[in-house]
């Protein structure tokens, strides 16, 4: 494909297509492991993975596999009826966390719609018709819903969107004492990102999640962790709330479930889930026979081939890289925050200058929160592969520096 593809495409989405995003001026057509290509067949290195979605990176052969395969023998046929992939992905991933049960649905905003709902119902049955509040976080993110837009503690995604649905207070991330004082009769449950991605890869202290638990225990209501961001092994963990000694009663799961093909999952316990009895909540697409079975290749393979705990040692060495950046960049780089392979680096120059010309010189990277440069690569990303990005991103700090 040449320029003049390029080209069409670029008209063909100005013409046709919302004008929700910002698009850069690539169109992307290829992508195979850690890289990417357009359609002009310009190479990319990927370090952003779709937005923390391809952990196993671009067209992973089991996953494709899977799909093929699914296609090619039952693609839908609702609810209504038990579906095998979806049942063995419910268990897999009761397996690897706490979870009794498992709601399907088809996106991350979905997933926390249907938390939201739960806790509601749970507080209905259980606290008493006016327990219906949920305390949500400062510079949280939760999607793009009616309910999620109102839960997400960040004013510019509410803008224009009033009357919001009402039942949310907010707090400052990571403070204990501000959460217990704002528990009232009227809570039903808190909800929260164990590291804050879209708020920028805000990772809070040691122990957090544990008091966190411990007044939610003390006051009788729901914990719900929202993993979309940070689950399926992004931290080093499958979930990242295994880092702590706690577990919640209600996770959210979407992003890398599907590795790209979109899934969305709430997992909770019985005693919660109960409250979702038939009729109470529902989802036409949710967890149908193709997306199970792509999930469930996803899951799969990284239990078989130990992925998840490369996020560790290479989420380590590109930490390590970062941090010496900072050291020799000091007029541009910050401070770098982050967990295995979720990091971010605050900086002191325009973040959108930074991903123009990281993406200008083939590495995708993005930003969170106001001034911060994301990287989430592919868990399956090399040793050498790092190296490529930190040489890039050195490239373009010193250009930015003088």
């Amino acid at each position: 494909m040449g320029i003049s593809a390029a080209n069409e495409i670029f008209d063909l989405t100005e013409a046709f297509v919302a004008p929700t995003y910002r698009r850069f001026p690539v169109a992307l057509v290829r992508g195979k492991g850690v890289k990417v290509w357009d359609a002009d067949g310009r190479e990319y290195l990927d370090a952003l993975a779709g937005i923390a979605v391809c952990n196993l990176g671009h067209c992973h052969p089991a996953v494709t596999a899977a799909i093929r395969e699914q296609a090619d023998r039952l693609v839908h046929v609702s609810n209504l009826y038990h579906i095998e992939p979806q049942a063995r992905l419910a268990e897999a991933l009761c397996r690897n966390s706490f979870a009794d049960k498992v709601f399907f649905c088809n996106s991350g905003a979905e997933a926390n719609e249907a938390a939201i709902k739960l806790a509601r119902r749970y507080g209905h049955e259980v606290l008493g018709d006016e327990a219906k509040r949920i305390i949500t976080m400062h510079q949280s993110f939760h999607g793009r819903t009616m309910a999620t837009i109102t839960a997400t503690g960040q004013q510019k995604v509410k803008v224009g969107y009033n009357p919001l649905l009402e039942g949310f207070d907010y707090v400052p991330f990571n403070d204990l004492k501000a959460v217990r004082e704002m528990v009232s009769a009227r809570t039903c449950a808190v909800l929260v990102e164990p590291i804050q991605g879209e708020g920028g890869i805000v990772v809070p202290d040691d122990g957090y999640l544990e008091g966190l638990r411990q007044i939610c225990d003390e006051k009788g209501i729901l914990l719900i962790l929202d993993e979309v961001q940070t689950g399926i092994g992004r931290t080093g963990r499958f979930f990242a709330y295994q880092h702590s000694s706690i577990e919640p009663d209600i996770l959210t799961s979407a992003k890398a479930l599907g590795n790209g093909f979109p899934i969305g999952a709430l997992l909770a316990t019985d005693r919660v889930i109960k409250y979702f009895g038939p009729g109470s909540h529902a989802s036409t697409f949710g967890g149908n026979p193709l997306a199970s079975a792509a999930a469930l290749a996803v899951v799969e393979t990284l239990e078989r081939e130990g992925i998840i705990a490369r996020a560790i040692g290479c989420g380590a060495r590109l930490y390590a890289g970062l941090d010496e950046l900072r050291r020799r960049f000091p007029a541009v780089v910050a401070e770098i925050r982050g967990r295995g392979l979720m990091v971010g680096a605050d900086l002191k120059v325009p973040v959108a200058g930074v991903v123009g010309a990281c993406l200008e010189r083939g590495l995708l990277v993005g930003s969170a929160g106001d001034n911060t440069l994301r990287l989430t690569p592919p868990l399956i990303i090399s040793e050498d592969e790092i190296t490529a990005v930190l040489s890039l991103l050195a490239e373009v700090f010193s250009d930015v520096e003088q």
